[in-house]
């Protein structure tokens, strides 16, 4: 049974920095794609980031330049370096990911999520 467990999230202010975790159990990264969504209060899941096992990345426009998406194999871990943060990121992030396929779309596998709030 895969799980999706997010960590890392918390308060932060204008210009500051957090680091998203999330710990992929009983899942196979190869072959896949793995993403991040947000979801602020009162607004849609949107898109953040993504990356697929060729390590091709996706960012959206609002978060490129000051978000990294990245995978620690080692520890079957997807990762999210969010600096510059700004008001407009705060939110529930949420970790995603494919069951059998790089195409980063139709994810079959949602975290809980973690909040990042002011």
């Amino acid at each position: 049974q895969v799980q999706l467990v997010e960590s890392g999230g918390g308060s932060v202010q204008a210009g500051g920095s957090l680091r998203l975790s999330c710990a992929a159990y009983g899942y196979t990264p190869s072959g896949t794609c793995m993403a991040w969504f947000r979801q602020a209060p009162g607004k849609e899941r949107e898109a953040v980031a993504n990356i697929n096992s060729n390590g091709i990345t996706y960012y959206a426009d609002s978060v490129r330049g000051r978000f990294t998406i990245s995978q620690d194999n080692a520890k079957n871990t997807l990762l999210l370096q969010m600096n510059s943060l700004k008001p407009e990121d705060t939110g529930m992030y949420y970790c995603a990911a494919t069951r059998d396929s790089k195409w980063c779309l139709g994810f079959a596998y949602w975290g809980q999520g973690t909040q990042v709030r002011r």
